[in-house]
């Protein structure tokens, strides 16, 4: 019988390699599900963050 590989996440959480694709899934359906403008929006919001993160110039922020 072969041996699962087992993967910790966290301190305190163990999933096997089949359990983690699971997940990866989930999550992939669940942002699928997510509008398109709010996708947007939340780029908008991440490319502030970079924006501001050490004071770089050459980050573009788009306007929206």
């Amino acid at each position: 019988m072969k041996s699962e590989i087992k993967i910790e996440i966290g301190k305190d959480r163990i999933v096997t390699l089949p359990e983690l694709y699971q997940e990866y899934d989930k999550a992939h359906r669940i942002q699928a599900g997510i509008p398109f403008e709010d996708k947007i929006k939340a780029l908008v919001d991440l490319q502030k963050i970079a924006f501001s993160w050490g004071k770089r110039r050459d980050v573009i922020v788009w306007r929206i």
